[in-house]
């Protein structure tokens, strides 16, 4: 019964604020994930992207205009790793937050001494616990021209990957799911590319990734969307376990 009434809602929501074809066929042109997906799983896609857009709030800042076709961009794009996850898995957080280009968050950071500094990073992204997702749209517009990089997949990850508290690159695994098996070919896999990294081989991925556990499965995640094809060469376990997680099959 439960079932019923929930699917019954989601139909109701998706009749009263459909995504006009020209702007799903659009946002299908501008997202490499989501056009290689067959007809199908793009329907299906179509719906979470409409339930993102009616439970989420996109809130641009310094007067950055964005218009229907960039709203349902972002939501495909937002989309894409909970394809067969479902919308529940983005609970627990409503905002949007766009910056033009890159921001600096204002905020202390404690040093290894215990001293207190300001952060003066310039950020692409970030994800807040159960606050919000910071994009910066110079990013999500042009971080597919390097194979690989999708900034809103990667903040996305980093959501999923809070679930269970701290993102750590410990996801909430699904049953039949062997975390010995996850927390082994991951570690092996970040410590290999870190020693590839240090004697100056180029790296398959990005090397932010080496930067912390949390990032290597964001980074990877976004290779698997983005150049699923480069990941299953040269980190075929890896693909494995995110092929297992993600419940898609990208190649």
């Amino acid at each position: 019964m439960f079932n019923k009434f929930r699917n019954w809602r989601i139909r109701r929501i998706v009749a009263r604020h459909p995504i006009d074809e020209p702007l799903w066929q659009q946002a299908l042109q501008r997202c490499a994930p989501a056009r290689r997906l067959g007809a199908s799983d793009q329907a299906a896609l179509r719906v979470l992207a409409t339930l993102f857009l009616v439970r989420k709030s996109v809130e641009p800042v310094k007067d950055l205009p964005l218009d229907d076709a960039d709203l349902v961009l972002l939501a495909a794009n937002a989309c894409v790793p909970i394809l067969k996850l479902g919308m529940d898995w983005y609970d627990g957080w409503s905002s949007i937050i766009v910056y033009p280009d890159a921001f600096m968050p204002r905020r202390p950071k404690i040093d290894a001494a215990g001293v207190v500094h300001q952060s003066d990073a310039l950020l692409a992204g970030e994800a807040w616990g159960r606050g919000p997702v910071i994009l910066s749209w110079s990013e999500v517009l042009h971080g597919g021209n390097r194979p690989g990089h999708n900034v809103v997949i990667h903040e996305m990850v980093h959501k999923l990957d809070m679930l269970n508290g701290d993102a750590n690159g410990f996801p909430p695994l699904h049953k039949g799911m062997d975390h010995h098996v996850w927390s082994r070919v991951f570690l092996s896999a970040w410590n290999h590319l870190k020693n590839e990294h240090h004697n100056g081989i180029h790296l398959p991925i990005d090397p932010y990734a080496l930067e912390s556990p949390a990032e290597f499965f964001a980074v990877a995640s976004e290779q698997f969307f983005e150049a699923p094809a480069t990941l299953h060469e040269h980190l075929p376990d890896v693909y494995r376990q995110l092929e297992l997680f993600y419940k898609q099959h990208p190649l």
